[in-house]
């Protein structure tokens, strides 16, 4: 803790603790009743001893006149080892006296909280090193994580004034870019300075009814009912929470290759390798094959693939039992996990096995929700599709603030009017950052940004097929609007990263993989991107924002990036 102090001395001062004469006046009392019950259970045994000499009826009436006594604290009269009530085995004192010596008094901000100016660089690293932890990977490398500044449009800028253009928007969140359109500055202000917190159990603010009408005024269908969670994972909790409730039955079944969020029970419904993070413990939650599994086909057109996929999720919902089934659970578009394009067919066909045994259908567009992919919802790519539920998050406020929702359709909604959904959270419904994501979506829609992400869809296509053709480490790649991902691999054709994390410590072939990403990265960093890198996969997902001119440029430096890999794995040969 730091020494030098604002703040007076007597900062957690705790009360004398009381003396031991207390505790000792009451074991003396104690042992004085004992002793009382020792002499009145004497008393009782000298006359039924009595009794017990004369063989007469009278001695037999004696004893079931006084049965009570032979339950008694002491033990049955004469047998002092029977019926004597339990004593428990004493356990060993605790070391109270070793607590009492541990210093729990709060300590002592530093005078340097309170100066003005920006720490240095050795400063924020040595702070990171000694407090910061990470979440998915280990907390060492954070210290040597680039310390960004400052931030507009598609780009972040570092301490020394070096620009990265953000090839995934972030987290692809970041929608809007990075510099905050001053219409969404003034109503962040304006909701902070009338309402900055009001529960949502208890009082409604006009951004939230703002929110929820324009809500239901643009979504497809007659989703209706809008909850508004913190983030992605707390939106999908929500979700399953409510098909649960709902229907009665508890199974969840999502894909293999699906990422839903970081609780118990959306790291559980996770297909890829976090969830064994999460699922010891968790129950309810069957696995299918996605239309895109890793190591077989379900056919080499999509109609075919569409269709046994399609059989195989029927028979094992049967196999399960439909009844017992409250939910399917699938991202739109397969997101961290590769942009998985569903084949024509697929989600529609999903749809209608959810109809046929009346399962709620649950989609997750955290990542694909509101514009990424050329529409402002993934699912309307798909023909009749309706989710009873839909999940977003990420583009709802462009990231500026925590913020997600959960949509339902009018029937959920009537059913939850008289009955508890059964979910919550403190934060749920924030006023701020609802005004924040009401005129984050006005602005995605006056300015058509899922046009923009429509009308670039053929520029992605076009630099995506140029780096599979150019670069040996880029064996195929994928795009729908701005969401796209290639796949990285080696001299024998395999992917450069496992899909289990477990693999590398013991795959010789697999840790030489793992150095040349390691300057894959540097090679990115060095050429001015910086993004989300989930090795083998390779993902480009800029804002919304982007130009023509800026996305061509963004493909060029990755190029330049991919260069130092295809030297990496050809030298190894």
């Amino acid at each position: 803790m730091s020494s030098g102090c604002r703040f007076g001395s007597t900062l957690g001062t705790s009360p004398p603790r009381a003396g031991a004469a207390a505790a000792a006046a009451a074991q003396e009392g104690q042992s004085d009743a004992m002793e009382q019950l020792r002499q009145e259970n004497e008393i009782l045994q000298r006359e039924l001893e009595k009794l017990r000499r004369f063989d007469n009826p009278k001695a037999n009436v004696a004893w079931k006149g006084v049965y009570k006594s032979i339950s008694d604290t002491l033990g049955a009269p004469g047998f002092p080892n029977v019926n004597a009530r339990h004593a428990p085995d004493t356990h060993d004192d605790l070391d109270l006296e070793g607590i009492a010596n541990i210093d729990s008094t709060a300590g002592t901000p530093g005078e340097h909280h309170w100066e003005n100016g920006e720490w240095s660089q050795e400063k924020v690293k040595e702070s990171t090193a000694n407090h910061v932890m990470l979440s998915w990977g280990p907390s060492g490398p954070g210290k040597d994580f680039v310390q960004i500044d400052k931030s507009e449009g598609i780009y972040l800028i570092d301490r020394n004034g070096n620009k990265y253009l953000d090839y995934t928007s972030q987290a692809v969140c970041c929608n809007l870019g990075h510099t905050m359109p001053e219409s969404v500055k003034a109503a962040i202000n304006k909701q902070m300075d009338s309402v900055a917190f009001a529960y949502s159990g208890m009082a409604i603010v006009e951004c939230r009814a703002r929110l929820a009408q324009l809500l239901g005024e643009i979504c497809p269908g007659d989703i209706n009912g809008f909850l508004f969670p913190s983030g992605g994972g707390e939106a999908n909790e929500a979700a399953i929470r409510i098909a649960r409730r709902y229907t009665g039955r508890q199974k969840i079944l999502t894909q293999y290759r699906s990422y839903h969020g970081g609780s118990s029970s959306t790291l559980t419904a996770t297909g890829d390798s976090r969830r064994w993070f999460a699922e010891q413990g968790q129950a309810g939650f069957v696995k299918i094959f996605n239309p895109q599994p890793f190591g077989f086909s379900w056919g080499v057109s999509d109609m075919g693939a569409s269709r046994r996929c399609l059989q195989a999720l029927e028979e094992q919902v049967m196999m399960e039992g439909p009844q017992t089934i409250a939910a399917i659970m699938l991202e739109s578009f397969v997101g961290a996990n590769g942009v998985l394009i569903p084949p024509v067919g697929y989600i529609e066909g999903v749809r209608a096995i959810c109809d046929k045994y009346k399962i709620v259908l649950i989609l997750d567009e955290v990542m694909v929700g509101f514009g990424r992919t050329g529409q402002l919802f993934g699912f309307q790519h798909f023909d009749g599709v309706i989710p009873d539920i839909i999940t977003s998050a990420k583009g709802l406020s462009g990231a500026y603030l925590p913020l997600s929702m959960v949509g339902v359709r009018q029937y959920l909604k009537d059913f939850f009017h008289s009955q508890p959904v059964g979910w919550g959270a403190t934060y749920h419904a924030h006023p701020v950052a609802m005004a924040c994501g009401y005129e984050v979506l006005k602005y995605t829609l006056e300015h058509d940004l899922p046009g923009k992400a429509r009308d670039l869809q053929p520029v992605m296509m076009e630099e995506i097929e140029n780096l599979v053709n150019k670069h040996p480490t880029v064996s195929a790649g994928r795009a729908v609007g701005l969401f796209g991902c290639m796949d990285l691999v080696g001299s024998d054709g395999k992917p450069l990263a496992p899909m289990s994390p477990n693999v590398v410590h013991n795959n010789p072939n697999m840790v030489r993989n793992d150095v040349r990403l390691n300057r894959f990265r540097k090679a990115l960093r060095k050429n001015g991107l910086i993004g989300l890198f989930r090795p083998p996969l390779l993902h480009v997902c800029p804002p919304l924002i982007i130009t023509e001119t800026e996305l061509r440029d963004l493909f060029r430096r990755l190029s330049l990036s991919l260069d130092v890999l295809d030297e990496e794995v050809i030298d190894d040969e």
